[in-house]
């Protein structure tokens, strides 16, 4: 029997689009189906002030296709050496949104990112008066710590004391993987939410290793256990407010994916609502996927959800392309390894 369900336009609160031939690739895929995006800054070289932002945001527009509808809301990029009164002014004036913190080295373009937070600290003060969010990739990168326990050793040994230190700051725990990621938002509802991405609730790492290296499955922060995918459905499937939809949806040609050292990212703006529906259906939750596609989000940053809308409906299998083909190479898009029968209009 077809089923529909019809909710406000969502938006991706952590998305890649990259630059140049592979944002024009990769922009109408996101834009087909969200009203707005957070959009990373890890550019090369980073999008860092605020005359940066502005020069991308005009980039995102230009390559916008006639027709579609689709509003970038900017990050900049924290280094060691960010001015505070650039990060305000640009707040102030509407242009970013948000701040983006990579520890570096903690993932793709994140060389630039922070060593010493104590170096950030006057960025992060100014950032807690002003009310402007702080998006947190949250993994330690020390080299003696697991690279399946970076998540967990980040919230006990950087987050909670950066919490404590300067209360107010608002602070998204960015692509959560863990019951711990879980339960520190569960423990900590003042001025703190977390993202979770598409590709999250669907594998684990046996997804990425078993059977062959599976290079389309492999992503930062890594795929963990079974009970740790599980605690994140729980928990995007609950109904609870502080938990929203960040895809991380990461665009990396074929080429590079398939490669001796291949680059991390899952690239899933293309399904997400269809794989979404899925996941939702199957937990007997459905009613509360625009919560955490389309109104979540916005409740956290502040703003008005949209007021257009999408229908999903249900009926035969949806036939996604396997890759999209950009000006940059093929990008492989990501396969939930289920069927998808939720049709997006």
């Amino acid at each position: 029997m077809t089923q529909s369900l019809t909710i406000r336009r969502p938006d991706d609160w952590h998305l890649h689009l990259r630059d140049g031939a592979m944002l024009q690739g990769v922009l109408p895929e996101t834009a087909r189906h969200f009203g707005r995006a957070i959009i990373m800054p890890n550019l090369v070289p980073p999008v860092v002030t605020a005359t940066d932002a502005a020069a991308y945001r005009a980039r995102i527009m230009a390559a916008l296709p006639a027709g579609m509808a689709f509003v970038p809301l900017m990050t900049l990029y924290l280094t060691e050496t960010t001015d505070p009164a650039d990060v305000a002014a640009a707040h102030a004036s509407g242009l970013i949104t948000a701040v983006k913190l990579y520890p570096a080295g903690a993932t793709t373009n994140s060389a630039s990112g922070v060593r010493n937070f104590e170096n950030v600290r006057s960025v992060l003060e100014r950032m807690a008066e002003i009310g402007l969010p702080l998006c947190m990739h949250g993994e330690v990168t020390t080299a003696d710590v697991d690279i399946f326990d970076r998540e967990a050793v980040f919230i006990d040994t950087v987050l909670d004391p950066l919490r404590r230190s300067i209360p107010g700051l608002r602070i998204i725990m960015e692509h959560i993987t863990t019951s711990q990621g879980v339960d520190y938002v569960k423990s900590n509802a003042k001025d703190l939410g977390a993202t979770i991405t598409t590709h999250h609730l669907i594998i684990n790492r046996n997804h990425i290793l078993v059977g062959g290296i599976k290079p389309h499955y492999y992503c930062l922060p890594v795929a963990k256990r079974e009970e740790h995918r599980l605690a994140l459905r729980a928990a995007a499937t609950s109904g609870d407010a502080r938990f929203f939809l960040g895809t991380d949806s990461a665009p990396h040609i074929d080429a590079l994916k398939e490669h001796a050292c291949g680059c991390a990212g899952c690239f899933t703006a293309t399904n997400t609502m269809s794989c979404l529906a899925e996941v939702f259906e199957q937990d007997g939750a459905l009613d509360r996927l625009e919560g955490f596609a389309s109104l979540n989000g916005p409740a956290f940053y502040g703003l008005e959800p949209n007021t257009d809308t999408i229908t999903l409906t249900k009926g035969d299998a949806v036939l996604y392309p396997a890759r999209i083909d950009t000006g940059a190479g093929p990008v492989t898009v990501f396969d939930p390894g289920f069927p998808l029968h939720w049709h997006v209009s």
